[in-house]
Formats: structure tokens, C-alpha cells, sequence
């Protein structure tokens, strides 16, 4: 796989992908990866008595046993590869930094925004991104919100960018989109095209979108958005994916910077 680097990789503690820690890690190694991150679902400190917890992410008590895992896989194959920690995580404005400040207890390297949700997700007014929808002030305001996390300075970069499946027109479409790409270049974060997005054919990656990308000229990478070991394998897709790329004129980062997440901590 032409591949160098990975940072986003699930385990099975989301409760959706399979697999145990060192059948990525094995996986990756073999696919000829110099570094892999893990950036399972993350916990997310819902608060106490709304009844809610997501059905797709690890749970808070899992959190050290998952880093705990990945810590003692580093050191067994130091040699052959580097590990590093993370989790895909939302921003939801009302959870935010409670939710970093756990985070932040335990040796974690990067965050990624995996933004899913508009509002905070356990409210009557989150809604979800992958929903089909036509309301340009629903897309508005995923793009404010994504942009508002991303400011924080707590994500390394912005996973499937491309999610929110809006079916209005292309002018609303593009001006939002616009925007969000001009926030996130003026951040310098880079965008993710997401492997298991294309090799799925889902809505995205959306070929509009990208080619936003090329016209604002933001940074790329690749995520692999591995669920199971077997992903590394997959090099006739990735090879597609590539060649899909560079026919956008696009060219993806082979060293990705890892951003502090403590950077995003409110200042006392």
C-alpha cells in the first residue's frame, strides 16, 4: 500500500468494527506503514441523567484500557513501527472541555474531528450530518459548528469533511463549503479523503467537494478510516482512490504534524 502514514484506525470498543489491537498494528506493518495512529470513537462525558449515551463510540471506563493496549504495543514494536494515540472525536460546544480535560489525563498524541452530529448530539436539536437534507440553515450551521472546534486548536485534522449530506442546491452548497474550506485553510488543518467512504460508495468522498478543495488549495491526507484489519489489504481500492486523487489535481501530505490536544484547554 503507497502509504506511509495512518491516523485514522477504530478498534472494537466502538461496538462497530473488529479486531484486536495487534491485527492493526500487524496489518499495518505489513501493508509497509512508518506510523499508525489509533483514533477509536471517543468517549464523550454526556451529562448525568439525560438518559443518553451513543451507540457508536467507546465508553468512558474503556478509555485507560484502551490506552493502556496501545502503550504496550508501542513498546513491543518499536522497532517496526510507531504508534501513536488519538481518538475522532465531535465538538459539541456544551461537552467540549470536560470532555478534553479526561482526555488530557492519559498520554494521548492528537484528536481528529469526526464531526457526526449538529448541536450536542444527546439534545432534541442534534441532528445528525449523514441525514439526508435540503435546509440551508442546517448546513450553516454544521459549518459553523465544525469551524468553532476546529478553532480551539485541539484537532489535528478534519475527518470526512465531506459527511454532511446536503441535497439543496449546488450555489448553497458551494458558498458553504467555500467557507468552511477557507476557515480551515486559514487554521491550517488539512482534510481528509476518506477510504472507507470510497471503497463503500457512500455519499462521500463528493466530487464537488473536492474540487473546492483544489480551488482554496487546502492540505490533504488520507484516512484510511480502518474498522478492520483487513483494511490494510485493500490495495486494489486504495490504488483506485489514489489515481480518483490525482485526477483532481490533488496531492495528499506524506508526513501529517500531530497537533497537541491540549491545546484546545480553556485558559484559566
Amino acid at each position: 500500500m503507497n502509504l506511509t502514514e495512518n491516523l485514522h484506525t477504530h478498534t472494537f470498543r466502538c461496538g462497530h468494527a473488529t479486531g484486536v489491537d495487534r491485527d492493526y498494528v500487524e496489518g499495518a506493518i505489513r501493508a509497509g506503514l512508518r506510523v499508525l495512529g489509533f483514533s477509536d470513537h471517543s468517549p464523550m462525558l454526556f451529562p448525568e441523567g439525560c438518559g443518553y449515551y451513543s451507540g457508536f463510540r467507546m465508553r468512558p471506563e474503556r478509555f485507560e484500557e484502551y490506552v493502556s493496549s496501545l502503550l504496550d504495543l508501542r513498546r513491543e514494536y518499536a522497532d517496526d513501527i510507531q504508534i501513536l494515540i488519538g481518538a475522532e472525536m465531535e465538538y459539541y460546544p456544551a461537552l467540549f472541555q470536560n470532555t478534553l480535560s479526561f482526555f488530557t489525563r492519559y498520554p494521548i498524541d492528537y484528536l481528529i474531528m469526526g464531526q457526526h452530529f449538529i448541536g450536542n448530539e444527546y439534545e432534541k436539536r442534534g441532528l445528525y450530518a449523514g441525514d439526508p437534507s435540503d435546509d440551508p440553515a442546517r448546513l450553516a450551521a454544521y459549518v459553523d459548528q465544525a469551524l468553532e472546534g476546529l478553532s480551539t486548536g485541539a484537532f489535528t485534522y478534519m475527518a470526512h469533511p465531506d459527511v454532511y449530506r446536503f441535497t439543496g442546491s449546488e450555489e448553497v452548497y458551494r458558498r458553504e463549503n467555500l467557507r468552511l474550506l477557507r476557515g480551515v485553510k486559514e487554521l491550517r488543518i488539512p482534510v481528509e479523503i476518506n477510504f472507507l467512504g470510497f471503497r463503500e460508495r457512500r455519499h462521500y468522498p463528493r466530487p464537488m467537494f473536492w474540487e473546492l478543495v483544489r480551488e482554496v488549495g487546502n492540505d490533504v491526507v488520507f484516512g484510511l478510516d480502518a474498522h478492520s484489519p483487513e483494511t490494510f489489504d485493500m490495495e486494489d481500492a486504495f490504488r483506485e482512490m489514489c489515481r480518483w486523487t490525482s485526477d483532481f489535481g490533488l496531492t495528499p501530505l506524506r508526513h501529517i504534524p500531530v497537533r497537541d490536544p491540549r491545546q484546545g484547554l480553556a485558559k484559566d
